[in-house]
């Protein structure tokens, strides 16, 4: 397999166990209700919806909020959704990918500005910044699942196409079109993934330090706060050091 270079966005390294577990919930509760919305409510037969409910359960969700959740979608209350992708470069000359979720497109618009414009940042037109990523399927798997070779030789047979491992755990990355054949054959040899999404991979990083890494992580942060924010990609390279420094 082709190798790449490290990737870690700072929502996977920081952010996630920072989120307060309620604002958490409820925006894994908006894609699982968007999710069966778009298809068919068993998440076994419904693609998207199957990778929400892995989600939510990685992050303990309790097995009611996602049947509550589900259940919203054929509901007549169920708010229609709309997503939206924001891009732009934050300190440093990083390129940000935003996906949000929203019932209300202005403010959604008008939030995600505001923290570009508030943290050293400059939000963009479309297309601005995603010709440098890469639209790829991306299966997640914790360090407990196996060491480097024994998921490498899973992720070649079930057909991915890369594999990155280190202390944190295990990136697997595939093509949109094989994300669910792969993710369903790795679940007989590693069990169950953290996460199975569409994620966007950066071609090239950016290395971040001193004023403007912390700069980053703040506009990152307070990107990730506002409730219509599902995801933030980027990319940045910054040090474990550093990290350390900004924590």
């Amino acid at each position: 397999m082709a190798g790449h270079s490290k990737f870690k966005n700072i929502m996977y390294r920081k952010g996630a166990q920072d989120k307060k577990r309620s604002a958490l919930f409820s925006k894994l509760s908006r894609e699982i209700t968007v999710a069966a919305k778009m298809g068919l409510p068993d998440p076994e037969a419904n693609a998207r919806l199957r990778a929400a409910v892995i989600a939510a359960r990685a992050q303990s969700m309790p097995k009611d909020n996602i049947q509550r959740a589900i259940d919203k979608a054929s509901g007549g209350d169920a708010e229609n959704y709309e997503e939206i992708r924001y891009e732009g470069f934050g300190p440093g000359g990083v390129a940000l990918i935003v996906e949000a979720l929203t019932d209300n497109r202005n403010r959604t618009a008008t939030n995600v500005r505001t923290a570009f414009s508030k943290n050293g940042g400059n939000l963009g037109a479309s297309g601005s910044v995603s010709h440098g990523f890469e639209r790829l399927g991306l299966i997640e798997y914790s360090a407990a699942a196996g060491d480097s070779e024994k998921v490498l030789e899973a992720a070649i047979e079930a057909g991915a196409e890369d594999v990155e491992s280190d202390e944190d755990g295990h990136r697997i990355w595939t093509t949109i079109e094989d994300l669910h054949g792969v993710a369903k054959s790795l679940e007989s040899h590693l069990g169950e993934a953290q996460s199975t999404k569409l994620a966007w991979k950066p071609q090239t990083e950016v290395e971040v330090s001193g004023h403007e890494a912390e700069q980053l992580v703040k506009l990152i942060d307070a990107l990730e706060e506002d409730d219509d924010v599902q995801t933030v990609w980027g990319n940045e390279s910054i040090s474990d050091e550093e990290l350390a420094k900004i924590a």
